[in-house]
């Protein structure tokens, strides 16, 4: 299995989201290894994971290719779950709890989330909807790139930067639909209020999140005892890429505060 590392000090693994790579958080990553020995890698059945998919286990497969990463970085350790990956790394936390010293949920949807219809038809057909899904990218992420960057020319070279990261580790629409319908089957709210670790709870601003609403993130803090929660300002979903310096920062101090060596 490929696990990207880099960095030293307090140990911090970060989830990906539903697209299941690392390579579209690369600047969150560099960021925290400034401070953190930040681990990382791409969900399985992903190219270049190194990891199978065994139908079998459905959501479990995630569990153990995460537990094979903590063997392989050290325990306990910080996890930071981003958007679908929250789900993961709150499992986690709450079934293997001797594991994690804290917990980190960014952009991550609540328990009690569901598609929106426009989802929906999406995760019926992910790759007759593919070309849909990225030609309309702009109307959700556009708004939060404006906002994030005072410059055209630095909102034009973020655009460029990214979607150079994502074309080189593309998206796969079946696997995406799989992971949400695999998610919908499960309640995680249990798992929420069995959280007993220290967890930070981050979102942008309501009105730049098109993909996560924030009020289904901000669920967490009201389920998970003694959560706190930060909004990470003139950000929506894509707050670890569009301020990795700020995301970092936030990060890094909590995980800095809870660690677990």
């Amino acid at each position: 299995m490929q696990v990207f590392t880099a960095g030293s000090g307090p140990r911090l693994i970060v989830v990906p989201g539903v697209q299941g790579r690392w390579e579209w958080f690369r600047p969150a990553l560099r960021a925290l290894a400034a401070h953190c020995q930040v681990a990382s890698y791409s969900l399985c059945g992903e190219p270049g994971s190194g990891s199978s998919f065994d139908p079998a286990l459905g959501f479990d497969n995630y569990l153990r290719q995460l537990d094979v990463v903590t063997e392989r970085v050290g325990t306990p350790i910080a996890i930071c779950g981003v958007s679908y990956g929250g789900f993961i790394a709150l499992r986690y936390a709450a079934t293997r709890p001797d594991r994690v010293s804290a917990l980190v949920l960014a952009s991550a949807p609540g328990p009690g989330w569901t598609p929106t219809d426009v989802q929906r038809a999406y995760i019926e057909r992910p790759w007759r909807g593919a070309p849909r899904f990225v030609l309309t990218s702009p109307l959700r992420v556009g708004p939060e790139i404006l906002a994030a960057f005072d410059r055209w020319r630095d909102r034009l070279g973020f655009a460029v930067l990214q979607a150079a990261r994502v074309a080189r580790a593309p998206m796969i629409p079946s696997q995406m639909a799989a992971r949400i319908v695999e998610q919908q089957a499960l309640d995680f709210a249990p798992d929420a209020a069995a959280i007993r670790v220290p967890t930070l709870v981050i979102s942008g601003e309501p009105h730049l999140d098109r993909i996560v609403p924030v009020a289904s993130t901000r669920e967490y803090e009201k389920i998970i005892p003694g959560a706190r929660y930060v909004t990470l300002e003139r950000t929506g979903h894509l707050g670890l890429v569009t301020r990795p310096d700020a995301f970092a920062a936030l990060v890094s101090r909590f995980v800095e505060q809870h660690s677990g060596g």
